[in-house]
């Protein structure tokens, strides 16, 4: 491995939440030579990167409590979207005079939905991260495709593109981020949802059933898509299911592993993004309204085993 590189001036970033993306993103920073601290809800001892047969034992700080935290220069919040409110503590400490939040979720409306909790003024960067990742267990993640963070074009872009210049993240600046965001997010559209209610991995969509449904579900989307003023067409739908067939077999989806594992789903942020902007726009969604309503029953048995093994185990 190359010596990691060493900035002039080290900045201060801080990560908020220790899962795929996190840590990925927490390991390939730090070796850019900058002062990566990683923010967890559970404490951990080492952080360790697989990626294209190479293991990174990435030497970060870690930090478990935000009243101890300090301002940083940069915040990448990586938590699912749907504990983004949960994150409010560390964003107000991390948050001071200059700090610019990357925000690392899927889903789409970033900004209305961390700005509540930054302090006035904080600069907030929308993302849409390309990267197939897989925490394994705590401090343990697995690479498998992507590195790359796309931002909407501005002086926001510029600062992160050189931030990470040195290093492996390949930031890029898009001019419509409207439309960058909504491929993204048609391109979990199909496959987080099908692997985690049938619990299998994306080899299922070798199988042209499977793959003509994920079609369908694309292109009731890609209708809500242009109607929010993205501009997707059939040509996206391809490319989408193209990625699919490229994804190693074994390799899965974030929300199938949060379903393995036992953590809850990030489906409002995703089919139901599509749903409640189909509702706007007087669109009709069956097919992500059917998956919608059996990502939230399969979200209440989560919590349901959850409360109960809590219980079992003198839990609050």
């Amino acid at each position: 491995m190359p010596p990691t590189p060493v900035p002039a001036e080290p900045v201060r970033i801080a990560v908020i939440g220790g899962g795929a993306i996190g840590g990925f993103v927490a390991a390939l920073t730090h070796l850019t030579g900058h002062d990566v601290t990683l923010c967890l809800r559970t404490p951990m001892d080492r952080l360790v990167l697989e990626t294209d047969g190479e293991v990174i034992d990435a030497p970060v700080r870690f930090a478990v409590d935000p009243q101890t935290a300090e301002p940083a220069d940069w915040v990448f919040l990586a938590t699912k979207a749907q504990d983004t409110a949960g994150a409010a503590g560390w964003l107000r400490r991390l948050c001071g005079s200059g700090t610019v939040v990357a925000v690392l979720q899927n889903g789409i409306d970033h900004t209305e939905r961390v700005a509540p909790h930054t302090p006035d003024g904080t600069d907030i960067l929308p993302t849409v991260v390309y990267a197939s990742v897989e925490c394994t267990a705590p401090g343990r993640i697995r690479h498998y495709a992507g590195n790359e963070i796309h931002v909407p074009e501005g002086p926001l872009a510029t600062r992160l593109t050189s931030l990470l210049t040195a290093g492996r993240l390949t930031v890029v600046p898009v001019p419509d981020f409207t439309t960058v965001s909504w491929q993204k997010l048609l391109a979990n559209l199909a496959a987080n949802p099908l692997t985690a209610l049938l619990q299998q991995r994306m080899g299922i969509f070798t199988d042209p059933g499977m793959a003509a449904l994920a079609r369908d579900v694309l292109s009731e989307a890609a209708a809500v898509a242009r109607a929010e003023g993205a501009n997707v067409h059939d040509a996206d739908i391809d490319r989408i299911l193209a990625m699919y067939g490229m994804v190693p077999p074994d390799g899965g989806s974030s929300m199938l592993y949060d379903r393995l594992a036992g953590r809850p789903l990030e489906h409002e942020h995703i089919t139901g993004a599509v749903v409640r902007a189909g509702e706007r726009h007087g669109i009709r969604t069956p097919l992500n309204g059917m998956l919608l309503t059996l990502l939230r029953a399969v979200d209440r048995d989560i919590a349901a085993a959850g409360k109960n093994t809590g219980e079992r185990h003198g839990k609050p």
